[in-house]
């Protein structure tokens, strides 16, 4: 119960500040529609299709990721973790409470960029296969929830968030095989993008969005994305802290 009443909080929380929740869904819509305008200086013999979903599941993760640790980072500043413990809150309802809360934005941030780039390249998937490729971009969503929320154990004030962006984020667009196969890197460096989560999001897209797709083939990523989702929030419930 107290799980549904602090996700509820977050829901209005989120409700009220427009400027905010606006800014949440109209900034994922304008970079896709900058990304088309890249594709679209491509050469014909580019394969964009590859890359267009996969970049649209990375700016629902890098988003999801950086809204979500901050504006723990901003509860815990007001005092609000603290009371919250306090008042009988255990650690594992304080996160399951903010993911419920935070979920509602990442779906609607996912729907938004899956839309809009089926709409602006033209994409031809059926709908199962935009069902698939929904899930996957939410299952990246929600793992970037709960990664924010491990983050936002550790930084004192917003500001101690964006040293992360350049430790997670961007490993994520050179590492994880969203421009190349991981198989052309050296060892260690295919080693730490199989450590990320984008990299089993892109595995997945890549298999779903072939004419000729098994869904069997996609099991294994499938289970190692939703295991991020478990094991981000056992780090997350052991590291939450009451005060600074």
């Amino acid at each position: 119960m107290k799980t549904f009443i602090l996700a509820n909080r977050v829901l209005k929380q989120l409700k009220g500040d427009k400027r905010l929740l606006m800014l949440s869904i109209i900034a994922p819509l304008i970079i896709i529609y900058f990304l088309k305008l890249l594709f679209d200086a491509f050469p014909p013999n580019v394969p964009i299709t590859n890359f267009t979903i996969p970049i649209g599941a990375l700016v629902v993760h890098f988003l999801s990721f950086l809204l979500c640790a901050i504006l723990l980072v901003q509860e815990r500043t007001k005092g609000t973790l603290e009371r919250m413990l306090i008042g009988g809150y255990n650690r594992s309802s304080i996160i399951a409470g903010y993911t419920l809360g935070y979920l509602g934005l990442a779906t609607i941030q996912a729907s938004a960029v899956l839309i809009e780039s089926v709409w602006l390249f033209d994409l031809n998937y059926s709908a199962n296969v935009l069902m698939l490729l929904f899930l996957v971009i939410w299952l990246l969503a929600v793992v970037s929830v709960m990664l924010g929320i491990f983050v936002s154990t550790f930084a004192r004030h917003e500001g101690h968030v964006f040293p992360f962006i350049p430790l997670l984020i961007l490993p994520s667009i050179f590492l994880s095989g969203l421009l190349i196969n991981t198989d052309a890197l050296p060892q260690w460096a295919a080693f730490i993008g199989k450590c990320l989560p984008l990299h089993y999001a892109v595995n997945i897209i890549h298999e779903i969005i072939q004419p000729t797709f098994s869904l069997s083939e996609t099991y294994f990523d499938f289970a190692i994305l939703g295991s991020y989702i478990f094991i981000l929030w056992l780090f997350a419930s052991f590291s939450l802290r009451e005060t600074e």
